[in-house]
């Protein structure tokens, strides 16, 4: 945690999975990586983890949340951006147009801003839940969090989404002076 922070939300991107349904699990290299994002966020202070329902991301903090003795509540606010109904041919090309525009929404999917609201909606409510000088964990998905890191750091976008990694740890440190966001990559 910062030690500026008042309060530190850790926003978490999924371990390595099979796919993008719900239910995808964990790749074997996951689950490992699982393992080491429990001791990347050991001695942190979390004191509450709030996730996506998708099965990916409830196996990707459950080694921590066992070792933690906490429980896991799931948010479907958290769950993935939907970007369209049906499978497209050019989803990276649509995915980088909807950073540019928040208001695209293409057919059966969700706008950038859509996604983003929900997903502020269930931060806040966490951050509210968490006492001064603690932290709390979310985990949820790649598009979903580079909209919500991109909220703090406007630059993040698109080529944001596109350099994170299987797990990936942003630190959102809220304090009086306002709230920052940071990689925490290495264990660092």
């Amino acid at each position: 945690m910062s030690p500026a922070a008042d309060k530190t939300i850790y926003l978490i991107r999924h371990a390595r999975a099979s796919g993008q349904e719900p239910q995808a699990e964990l790749t074997a290299e996951g689950a490992v990586q699982a393992e080491r994002l429990a001791e990347l966020l050991a001695g942190r202070g979390i004191e509450r983890i709030v996730s996506s329902p998708y099965l990916r991301a409830l196996d990707t903090i459950a080694p921590f949340a066992a070792a933690a003795g906490l429980p896991v509540e799931e948010d479907a606010r958290l769950a993935e951006r939907v970007l369209s109904a049906a499978p497209l041919p050019d989803w990276e090309e649509r995915l980088r147009a909807s950073f540019l525009d928040p208001e695209l929404r293409l057919d059966g999917g969700e706008s950038g801003r859509e996604a983003l609201e929900r997903g502020q909606a269930a931060i806040a409510e966490l951050e509210r839940s968490v006492g001064a000088g603690k932290a709390a964990a979310a985990v949820s998905h790649g598009n979903l969090l580079a909209l919500l890191v991109g909220a703090f750091d406007p630059a993040f976008g698109y080529d944001g989404w596109r350099a994170m990694r299987n797990p990936d740890v942003f630190e959102l440190a809220i304090g009086e002076g306002g709230a920052r966001i940071r990689p925490i990559r290495d264990g660092k």
